[in-house]
């Protein structure tokens, strides 16, 4: 899909991006704005890493159990994603429309020693350069762009044949709306207000609906569920009334 100009049509909602340019110099400090993604990344972690050893037949023991993979982190903001698949022995594209976001993301993955490929750029602009990835993370950004169906299809257009996306987001719930709108941004003030739009949350099923419309099949899908007495965050496979995380396999 093209524009008027010719150019790749982009999923990319300018105000959304501003937000998170916003708050990029952040993007490391687990006690900042992102403070809830760093909270959650040790469950999403597990959630992708587990996904991606079972479809590709990896030991999660082994010293890089993803070298020869190539991932695609979609949306990658500082890297928190990013980094942990590098260490894990893939080849990382780290890519993400908010421009303040890629320095920040390079500066720490050098840092750590890490050698990732972070650039300023969209989902629709890399499948029109015919990049193609064994595993596309699609993690928190589909509540954020204009057109959801349009992008999920583009993130199946990056998948090699029989790769696999990992896709998560927030509910459209009551609950959802008390946990991460007024919970998050107005009485925890974890996040400046208006960073979530509740309308924009994506129900289960309807994320389900627009991974098959993709052309993708949907293999699994489990809830992220926050613990206030812990402090921390679970995987669930009942509980998808506020945060879920979906696996679907290009089966073409």
């Amino acid at each position: 899909m093209t524009d008027t100009s010719g150019q790749p049509a982009s999923s990319i909602n300018p105000d959304e991006v501003a937000k998170f340019e916003a708050m990029a110099a952040e993007w490391w400090d687990p006690n900042g704005k992102f403070k809830p993604l760093h909270l959650m990344n040790p469950c999403r972690l597990d959630y992708i890493t587990a996904q991606i050893a079972a479809e590709y037949g990896r030991d999660l023991r082994a010293p890089q159990p993803f070298a020869g993979l190539h991932i695609l982190d979609i949306g990658c903001g500082g890297g928190l994603l990013s980094e942990p698949m590098a260490r894990l022995g893939a080849t990382v594209l780290g890519a993400d429309a908010a421009p303040r976001n890629i320095p920040v993301a390079q500066l720490h993955a050098a840092a750590q020693g890490l050698a990732i490929d972070y650039r300023n750029t969209t989902a629709e602009a890399l499948a029109a350069a015919g990049e193609r990835f064994d595993v596309v993370l699609n993690m928190e950004v589909v509540e954020h762009v204009a057109d959801p169906q349009a992008f999920i299809a583009t993130c199946r257009a990056l998948l090699k044949p029989g790769g696999l996306m990992l896709c998560s987001t927030l509910n459209r719930s009551a609950k959802s709306f008390a946990l991460a709108i007024v919970g998050a941004e107005y009485v925890m003030r974890w996040l400046p207000r208006g960073t979530h739009d509740w309308r924009k949350f994506i129900t289960p099923d309807e994320l389900y609906a627009l991974i098959r419309a993709a052309g993708l099949a949907p293999v699994d899908r489990k809830g992220m569920v926050f613990n206030p007495v812990s402090w921390r965050w679970r995987l669930s496979e009942r509980d998808l009334s506020v945060n879920y995380v979906t696996a679907s396999v290009n089966r073409a």
